[in-house]
């Protein structure tokens, strides 16, 4: 199933899929409050990047096609065919996905400095005929038809959404004021507030998604039934990531008790020191990043921790370890 996971996976290439780091000064921008009012408030998983920070760093542009959501890879091609550079006018991105039940909607908000009426001007010109839905026109990437075609809309002259068709009708229906937006979710939007503002990228997800992404970070704990159990049982996961010369990760998974968090770091400390056992010799890269990592227990939260050098991020990046099929 395609998903927007990019971050979860960044840090299940890794280390062990969970990194956190030690505390450094955060480079991110601050999503609006406003802006994550627009997605619906079930969102089972939402994500930012601060691309306009992110562009000056030297190893960015080498890390950004393997880490980007590919939706959003889509969405950026059907900007530049339309005059608009997505590398310059871009300059936030925030993206989520909703879990309908045997399959799944994306919706993501791009952020920067956009002129609509050129852009659909440009379109009327190549015959592309819009789809309406209260007032707002939107352009389908690839024909429209497919439920998981990929469609965009202007909200203004500085925001524009993307998603699957279903998935922007229902942020219409929030800015309409006819559906719940994530504003009123009691569980994720106080976990969003936490996160907000402290990396350049951050992600929250919610029970569901949590569990899936615990299933595809650390797959090895189906072989300890407890630490399965104890997973199943997470209600969410925070990660944020802060960069300058390396990358510093922070995982939080909130666990249903403080005990549970005890013992599934127990758990991932066994996992870890055996992880570092395994690619000693064929990944030193690898290995020399799992060696900073501390995995710590903080009521019923589960922290871990570990900073990736520069060195060790160039590295990695020219093995792929950050590729995504998203």
């Amino acid at each position: 199933m395609d998903r927007l996971r990019a971050i979860a996976l960044l840090i299940a290439a890794t280390v062990l899929g969970s990194l956190v780091a030690v505390p450094r000064p955060s480079y991110g921008g601050t999503l609006s409050t406003a802006v994550v009012g627009m997605f619906p408030k079930d969102v089972g998983e939402i994500a930012y990047a601060d691309l306009k920070t992110a562009r000056k760093l030297t190893w960015f542009p080498q890390l950004r096609e393997q880490l980007l959501p590919s939706r959003f890879r889509d969405f950026e091609k059907f900007l530049a065919s339309a005059g608009v550079d997505p590398n310059t006018q871009v300059e936030e991105l925030a993206w989520g996905s909703m879990d309908k039940g045997g399959g799944e909607d994306v919706l993501g908000v791009a952020l920067g400095q956009f002129d609509p009426s050129s852009t659909e001007a440009r379109f009327k010109s190549q015959k592309l005929a819009p789809v309406d839905v209260r007032g707002y026109h939107l352009y389908a990437f690839s024909g429209g038809k497919s439920s998981v075609d990929i469609l965009f809309t202007f909200i203004d002259s500085n925001t524009a959404a993307f998603g699957t068709r279903s998935a922007l009708e229902r942020l219409i229906d929030v800015r309409a004021g006819v559906s719940e937006s994530m504003l009123t979710n009691d569980k994720l939007f106080p976990l969003i507030n936490e996160s907000n503002g402290h990396g350049l990228i951050w992600a929250v997800l919610d029970q569901n998604y949590s569990h899936v992404a615990m299933q595809q970070l650390v797959p090895q704990a189906s072989q300890f039934p407890q630490a399965a159990a104890i997973m199943d049982r997470i209600k969410a996961m925070t990660i944020t990531i802060d960069a300058d010369s390396g990358v510093d990760a922070h995982f939080q998974a909130v666990c249903a008790s403080p005990d549970d968090a005890n013992l599934l770091a127990a758990a991932l400390q066994a996992g870890l020191m055996y992880r570092r056992y395994q690619e000693a010799s064929t990944n030193p890269t690898l290995a020399g990043a799992l060696d900073s990592v501390r995995i710590v227990p903080s009521g019923d939260r589960l922290k871990v921790e570990a900073p990736i050098s520069q060195d060790q991020l160039l590295s990695l990046i020219r093995n792929g370890a950050f590729t995504t099929s998203m």
